[in-house]
């Protein structure tokens, strides 16, 4: 009977020490250093949710605009300063590819189709359009009439009115650029940007200052911003008065619209490849893909996935333009040296 009781009693002591050590165990949740740009934004609860499920403790790290995000990205590659990267577009994909600092990733989400491509090892989130806004008010005010054309722009009758991004620093301002270039090739696009310098553009370094600094809808001087076109969505949806309608329009000029898909990637060297796989999967899942719509104003790529209510205020345009994405690989830093050349200096 004694030894029986001493058996049971070791059995269950080791069973209790077991038990505290899988606890442990399970306590130590995996870290996983996330690295986004500055307009990365999906609520609270649902990524403590994420963390919960997966047992994953996110370290989401903001390193500005999304350009500025990858060359710190690049400039780290020897010590990654991230596990996974989200923010990085088609414009800035050629760039990242030939720096090699992205790895490759084989989950569902990689080969689940998309509204929206993006070349590998990077995965689609969403997509938008960047696109001229204009702010009514001041429009209404001053009686002038909107700009038709690009041309339109380079004309004494709007000089002085419109603000965009530089795109040495900022997604938003090459993305723009590369719709130029695009639609009017290099040199009548270079030569319609020197006409654009002369006739008083506003450099911005990032979409934010552009649009909550100079935009004249939130008390700059110019009426005329380099945005999204969801950004009207966006406006009424923050407005405090609730207005029937956005106080600002986007303006699908021909030429002047780029198709913008964000993705997300392991990056490579990273320390929770397994994690990361999993934070890539859940931004494609159904309750991420809804919420980005109303925290970064961006469209969900997965088809199944409803517009948000608030997105009839913000039609898709009929048309964009880029050039090939072979062109903007070989290319591109020399288009941005030059246009540096042409508009700032």
């Amino acid at each position: 009977m004694r030894y029986g009781f001493f058996h049971s009693l070791r059995t269950l002591m080791l069973w209790a020490l077991a038990l505290g050590f899988s606890a442990l165990v399970h306590a130590q949740s995996t870290e996983l250093r996330v690295l986004v740009h500055s307009s990365f934004a999906l609520p609270k609860p649902l990524l403590a949710q994420f963390e919960k499920e997966h047992n994953i403790k996110l370290r989401i790290t903001k390193a500005g605009d999304a350009g500025e995000m990858l060359n710190k990205l690049i400039l780290t590659r020897a010590n990654p300063i991230a596990d996974v990267v989200f923010g990085i577009d088609n414009a800035l994909a050629p760039k990242a590819l030939a720096a090699n600092v992205l790895d490759n990733y084989t989950g569902p989400a990689a080969s689940r189709a998309s509204a929206a491509p993006l070349p590998a090892p990077l995965v689609p989130v969403d997509y938008g359009y960047v696109m001229l806004n204009y702010d009514k008010a001041w429009f209404a005010k001053s009686g002038l009439a909107l700009p038709k054309t690009l041309e339109d722009l380079a004309q004494p009758a709007y000089a002085k009115l419109l603000v965009v991004q530089n795109p040495a620093t900022s997604s938003t301002g090459n993305a723009f650029l590369l719709a130029t270039i695009g639609a009017l090739g290099e040199e009548k696009a270079m030569d319609w940007w020197a006409r654009l310098r002369a006739n008083g553009l506003k450099v911005a370094k990032g979409w934010t200052e552009a649009y909550y600094t100079d935009f004249s809808r939130n008390g700059g001087k110019y009426p005329l911003a380099v945005s999204y076109g969801t950004s009207p969505a966006a406006e009424l949806f923050y407005a405090k008065d609730k207005p029937a309608e956005p106080p600002t329009a986007s303006l699908p000029l021909d030429g002047g619209v780029f198709r913008q898909v964000e993705g997300v990637a392991l990056v490579k060297g990273g320390k929770a490849p397994e994690a990361a796989g999993k934070f890539i999967e859940f931004l494609r899942s159904s309750a991420a893909q809804d919420q980005l719509q109303i925290e970064m104003w961006m469209f969900p790529v997965e088809k199944s996935v409803n517009r948000a209510a608030v997105m009839k205020f913000a039609p898709e345009p009929s048309a964009f333009t880029s050039p090939a994405d072979r062109e903007i690989a070989d290319k591109g830093p020399e288009w941005v040296n030059r246009w540096t050349r042409v508009v700032l200096k």
